[in-house]
């Protein structure tokens, strides 16, 4: 399993940062009711409209009218900063200070009950950003809405509504700008902003459950604040998120980079929310939540823009190790995150249908790459026996790289990722089950039986050019040295397939059919010197058997050190087969109706020169490292046969060696009986039947009868 800390730490120039939750201020806000409302009255809050209205019965002089016009016209302030301006003018409401009085500094601890300060007092307060302040705002936007209850004339609301509105404006700045880095300020008053959060939101419930007024008041509520501190999250999520990772470490695409350093950061930053803003944060924050959802849409975004365009081989894996493996399980599922991350329910990066689609793509991909890359193995391979390049020795033994090749594990250091690692066509079917798995297990299982299909694709490829070339070059020098090779070749197929693959015989067939096609051609020049002194045995009627079968023996040793090179469980199956061959030959000799011996005395003769061959064809073989102990009776009891002169005794012998070599037929039996010049033709009918009996019998595991044809 690959983990994804192997990658993060092999980042230069991306240590945590001090203050990594970092809210930028935006000037886009959600698009609340409150708002829009809110900024619409402060908007018509001109000093002439905030001047509060003359008293009854007062007219001013036209003369002074037009000045004062001419005088607010030239110092009309503008924005939040000309609002504050005017906060002073008009008349002396309850609890505010003339201009003539001394100005004290803002009380800090004010609650709803104690004197409000006044309106040019709390905004010095929030510019010097006491969140104090906010009790007292409240407590004046409640008076406001009293007065607006007790009948107050609609000018005066409104001129002093938009002195409240512009208080919270610079009060919900202050409150975002510390929440915008909650990191970088001290725990106290990161307390603070949070509560005044709180209960601004609950004054929202509150005017919710109060319904509409029908005052002349502007509705200013929801503000909703908690919404406005998500949205700060989410951007912060995309400016971390979004940052530029550090330089492309060798090997690794600026896509890989990139991913990288989006679940480094995404991993880390959680990790400081769970350890040090949630014992902080109250809970009606759901602050990892919040958190980890912003940078799951983040990241999720990222993955589904990246998706929409056709993808090469490479990018297509890395999309779906980071979906189905990296990010579920070395970040969600990381030790510091699962307990915190299990309720949250932030789901795929992909939506399933377009995980399914990677997922076909990828195993096509694959498919046709290991296709591609195998033939060419194949195509390198069959080139150097064309053009007689001597086989690699290893150990004593022809060696051949294609099993390795198309079959082992790939070598990689520890940490390197599979993303980095170069497509060579070394290890070409471990490689992509390993790509695979390293996606999911099930698609490792998946991927599995589609390369077994194309594995045995190439293996009746791999025989056919084979046979190509025992046909084409045996005028080469190295060609018994790279038959040699390709046989030991199958080892490591075999072994690799039926340990690792748990594979079922009939995929192997060709294995098996390269390595008996091979022994023929390497046995070939001997079998057939072995063939003219075999007819000795019917030349000489049987007379010089000892003779011949030595001369025999000279033959087949003096050849086997030309298999020296072979691995040593082939060069047991090749003497395997030397074993089989002089039996058959032997029994062949046996049946060829030549010798027709009418005295038990000539029959027993007979037997024991058999016996006597059997015997040395038998240690022969075994010392030189023939398993086949199954052809040891063979000879032996058909000598027994031929000894025997009682019918019923000899049916009992047949009986047996039927049961030993279920091939061995009539026509066999027939054969050897010929030689028994004394049975009369009624005791041969007799004796046949007794293989009637045997009929049921199943196919031999192993033949030599069938390899013998009679008559």
């Amino acid at each position: 399993m690959l983990k994804m800390m192997t990658f993060f730490q092999g980042l230069p120039g991306q240590q945590p940062m001090p203050g990594t939750l970092d809210f930028r201020r935006s000037s886009q806000k959600l698009p609340s009711t409150s708002e829009v409302e809110s900024e619409a009255s402060m908007s018509e809050a001109s000093s002439e409209d905030l001047i509060p209205p003359p008293e009854p019965g007062v007219a001013p002089d036209k003369e002074e009218e037009e000045a004062l016009k001419k005088k607010k016209k030239k110092n009309k302030p503008k924005g939040l900063a000309g609002m504050f301006s005017v906060f002073t003018k008009g008349k002396k409401k309850k609890g505010q200070l003339s201009s003539a009085e001394p100005e004290s500094e803002p009380e800090t601890t004010l609650g709803l009950d104690a004197p409000l300060p006044s309106v040019e007092d709390l905004k010095v307060a929030l510019e010097l950003g006491q969140l104090e302040a906010a009790r007292p705002l409240l407590a004046l936007e409640r008076e406001l809405q009293e007065a607006a209850a007790g009948g107050a004339g609609e000018e005066e609301l409104v001129w002093r509504q938009s002195k409240v509105e512009a208080l919270y404006v610079l009060l919900r700045d202050l409150v975002l700008s510390v929440l915008r880095r909650p990191l970088e300020v001290a725990p106290e008053r990161l307390r603070q902003a949070l509560a005044v959060v709180v209960e601004q939101e609950r004054e929202d419930r509150q005017a919710a459950a109060a319904g509409p007024g029908t005052s002349a008041l502007a509705a200013t509520r929801p503000r909703r604040w908690l919404q406005l501190w998500q949205r700060g999250v989410l951007e912060a999520a995309e400016e971390r998120m979004g940052g530029r990772p550090a330089a492309c470490a060798e090997g690794r695409s600026e896509a890989e980079s990139s991913f990288l350093h989006m679940g480094r950061t995404m991993k880390e930053d959680l990790e400081a929310v769970v350890e040090r803003l949630k014992p902080l944060f109250p809970p009606e924050f759901n602050v990892v939540a919040t958190y980890a959802q912003s940078y799951h849409e983040h990241f999720a975004a990222h993955l589904a823009a990246m998706a929409q365009f056709e993808l090469c081989e490479r990018d297509t894996y890395m999309l779906l190790v980071w979906v189905q493996n990296l990010y579920p399980n070395d970040i969600i599922n990381s030790p510091k995150l699962a307990d915190e991350l299990q309720g949250v329910g932030l789901g795929n990066l992909l939506p399933p249908k377009q995980i399914r689609l990677l997922e076909a793509t990828f195993l096509s991909n694959e498919v046709v790459k290991v296709k591609e890359l195998m033939d060419r193995a194949l195509k390198l391979e069959s080139q150097h026996w064309v053009q007689n390049v001597a086989p690699q020795r290893l150990d004593g033994h022809c060696h051949s790289e294609l099993a390795i090749d198309i079959i082992q594990h790939p070598s990689r250091s520890p940490g390197e990722s599979l993303l980095s690692s170069p497509i060579t066509t070394l290890q070409i079917i471990s490689q992509a089950q390993s790509k695979a798995e390293s996606i999911t297990p099930e698609l490792g299982m998946q991927i599995k039986q589609v390369l077994l299909a194309e594995l045995s694709a190439f293996l009746r490829s791999y025989q056919r050019t084979f046979d190509e070339f025992l046909e084409r070059c045996k005028q080469l020098s190295n060609y018994r040295a790279n038959v040699i090779a390709n046989i030991n070749n199958c080892l490591s197929f075999r072994t690799a397939m039926e340990q690792k693959w748990q594979v079922p015989q009939d995929p192997l067939r060709p294995l098996n059919e390269l390595k008996s096609h091979g022994f023929d051609s390497l046995l070939q020049d001997m079998f057939m010197d072995l063939k003219t002194l075999f007819k000795k045995f019917t030349q000489t009627r049987w007379t010089t058997p000892a003779e011949t079968l030595e001369e025999i023996i000279a033959t087949v040793g003096g050849k086997l050190s030309e298999f020296s090179e072979l691995q040593d469980c082939f060069r047991e199956e090749l003497m395997e087969v030397i074993h089989l061959h002089l039996v058959k030959e032997y029994i062949i000799r046996l049946s060829k109706r030549r010798v027709i011996l009418r005295t038990a005395e000539q029959q027993q003769q007979l037997a024991k020169h058999i016996l006597a061959n059997a015997e040395v064809i038998q240690n022969f073989c075994t010392q030189n490292g023939s398993p086949a102990t199954w052809l040891h009776p063979a000879l032996p009891r058909l000598a027994e046969i031929i000894r025997l002169q009682d019918p019923s005794a000899i049916k009992i012998e047949v009986a047996t060696y039927a049961t030993c070599y279920p091939d061995f037929s009539k026509g066999h039996l027939s054969a050897i009986l010929a030689i028994k010049g004394n049975l009369s033709p009624s005791d041969v009918k007799s004796i046949r039947s007794i293989l009637d009996v045997n009929t049921e019998v199943q196919e031999p595991s192993r033949s030599l009868f069938s390899l013998i044809k009679v008559g």
